[in-house]
C-alpha cells in the first residue's frame, strides 16, 4: 500500500480546497521569507558601509539625512561646509582620521565624489585594473559603475550637475572631460557605485576653472584656501568621549556632527517597524491557511469514513490511517513552503531592480538562510498540529458501524 500515492490522490480529489490552502500558505511564507532576506541583506550592506565610521561632519540639518547622504549615498546632502571651519574639528586630537567628501555631479546617475586615497582604502578596495586617481579629472570607478555604463580604462565623459538624476543638457559640464584611469574590484561596499576623483576636480568643475588647481591632494593641509568647501568628512574617533567634545566645537557654526551609531539605530528601528508590520500581516495569512488546511482535512476525513473503514478491513492499521492523514497535511505545507520560497525570490528580484534603479543597491543573495530553515521547521510543526485532530478522529472510526450505515 503506497501511502504517499494515496495521500497525493486525496489532495487532488478536492482541487479548489487544496488550491486555497496552498495559495494562502505560500503567500504567507513568501512574504515572511522576503522580509527575512530583505532585512538580512540590507543590514549586512549597511553594516559593511558604516565600517568603523563614527561621525559625519556636515552642514546643519537632519543628522539622519547626513548619514544617508554621505555614507550610503541614497539621499541629498544637507549642504556644504567651509574647509577652514572644518579644520578645527578634524585636527582635534580626538579625531583618528577624517575622510573628505566633495560632490555635486553625476554621470548616468552614478555620483562623482571628490576625495583622496583614504576613502577606498577605508573599505579595503583593490584595483581590478589601472591605477588610483592622482590628478584632477582622473577618475577611478566602482565595479558596478563599470558594468552598467560600459566605461573602461581610457574612457572619457562629462558630468551632469545633480546628485542622482539626469539633468537637462544645459546642466552638463561639456567643457571638462573626465578620464577613467582605474576600475576597482567589487568590494560589496558603496564604492562599487561611485566615481572617485581628487577633491580638486569637484572644486574646478564648479568654478569652471581651466587651469589645474595648485592645492595639494591632501585637503587637510594648510595650503587649502579658506573659501574652499567640502560636502562632508567621515570621522573615526580616537576615544569614547570624542562626540561630546567635538559637538561643542560645532556650536555657533554652520556645521553639525552626526553620531553614526545613533542614527543608524534609528534608521534600522524605523525600517524594522515597517518589516514587522508586514510580517504580522503575513503571519495572519499563514494562520488562516493552517485553519483552512485543518478544515479541509477534517471535512475530507469525515467524507472518507467509508474508504478509511475499508482500508482497515484490508489490513490497514490505526497507525496507517493516522500516517495517511498526517502525510496529507505535511504535503500541503511542504508545497506551500516551496511555492512561498519561489515567490519570495521573485519578489526580491523585482524589488532589487527598483532599488538598483533608484539607489544602486542590489539584493543578489537568493540562497536559503538559517532563518528560513527555522521557518520550515515551524511550518512543518504547525502543519502537523493542524493535521493531528483529523488524524486522531480517523483512529476512532467504528469499522462495522461505518460499513453498515454506508
Amino acid at each position: 500500500m503506497n501511502l504517499l500515492k494515496i495521500s497525493w490522490s486525496n489532495i487532488k480529489h478536492k482541487p479548489l480546497n487544496t488550491l486555497l490552502s496552498i495559495v494562502l500558505l505560500s503567500f504567507g511564507i513568501g512574504i515572511i521569507s522576503m522580509m527575512l532576506l530583505l532585512k538580512s541583506q540590507i543590514s549586512e550592506k549597511f553594516d559593511r558601509n558604516i565600517k568603523d565610521i563614527d561621525f559625519v561632519l556636515a552642514a546643519k540639518g537632519s543628522p539622519l539625512q547626513s548619514m544617508l547622504a554621505n555614507i550610503y549615498h541614497v539621499d541629498v546632502p544637507t549642504g556644504n561646509i567651509k574647509v577652514s571651519e572644518a579644520r578645527r574639528i578634524i585636527k582635534n586630537p580626538m579625531v583618528a582620521e577624517a575622510i573628505p567628501l566633495a560632490y555635486g555631479d553625476n554621470y548616468e546617475k552614478f555620483r562623482i565624489v571628490g576625495t583622496n586615497e583614504k576613502y577606498p582604502n577605508h573599505y579595503g578596495c583593490s584595483l581590478a585594473e589601472g591605477h588610483l586617481f592622482s590628478a584632477p579629472f582622473e577618475v577611478t570607478i566602482g565595479a558596478s559603475v563599470a558594468q552598467e555604463t560600459g566605461l573602461k580604462i581610457g574612457s572619457t565623459f562629462t558630468s551632469v550637475h545633480g546628485y542622482d538624476n539626469a539633468a537637462d543638457d544645459a546642466d552638463a559640464h561639456h567643457h571638462q572631460l573626465f578620464t577613467v584611469v582605474g576600475v576597482f574590484a567589487r568590494s560589496n561596499s558603496v564604492i562599487d557605485n561611485l566615481i572617485l576623483t581628487p577633491v580638486e576636480t569637484t572644486w574646478m568643475v564648479h568654478e569652471h576653472a581651466e587651469e589645474p588647481a595648485t592645492d595639494s591632494l591632501n585637503v587637510d593641509s594648510t595650503h587649502v584656501e579658506p573659501e574652499r568647501e567640502m560636502t562632508a568628512y567621515l570621522i573615526k574617533k580616537r576615544n569614547k568621549g570624542a562626540f561630546g567634545m567635538l559637538s561643542k566645537q560645532t556650536e555657533d557654526t554652520t556645521m553639525q556632527l552626526a553620531n553614526v551609531a545613533v542614527e543608524n539605530s534609528r534608521l534600522m528601528n524605523n525600517f524594522g517597524l515597517g518589516l514587522s508590520t508586514i510580517t504580522a500581516i503575513a503571519i495572519v495569512i499563514m494562520v488562516i491557511s493552517f485553519i483552512s488546511i485543518f478544515i479541509s482535512l477534517f471535512t475530507s476525513m469525515r467524507e472518507r469514513r467509508y474508504e478509511l473503514a475499508l482500508m482497515r478491513t484490508m489490513g490497514g492499521t490505526r497507525a496507517t490511517l493516522f500516517t495517511l492523514i498526517i502525510q496529507e497535511g505535511l504535503l500541503l505545507v511542504v508545497l506551500g513552503y516551496a511555492i512561498g520560497l519561489l515567490l519570495s525570490r521573485v519578489g526580491l528580484l523585482v524589488l532589487s531592480h527598483f532599488m538598483q534603479e533608484s539607489f544602486h543597491y542590489g539584493l543578489d543573495n537568493l540562497a536559503i538562510n538559517s532563518q528560513e530553515l527555522a521557518l520550515l521547521g515551524l511550518t512543518l510543526l504547525v502543519g502537523l498540529l493542524a493535521s493531528a485532530i483529523p488524524a486522531w478522529q480517523a483512529l476512532k472510526i467504528d469499522i462495522s458501524k461505518t460499513l453498515t450505515n454506508a
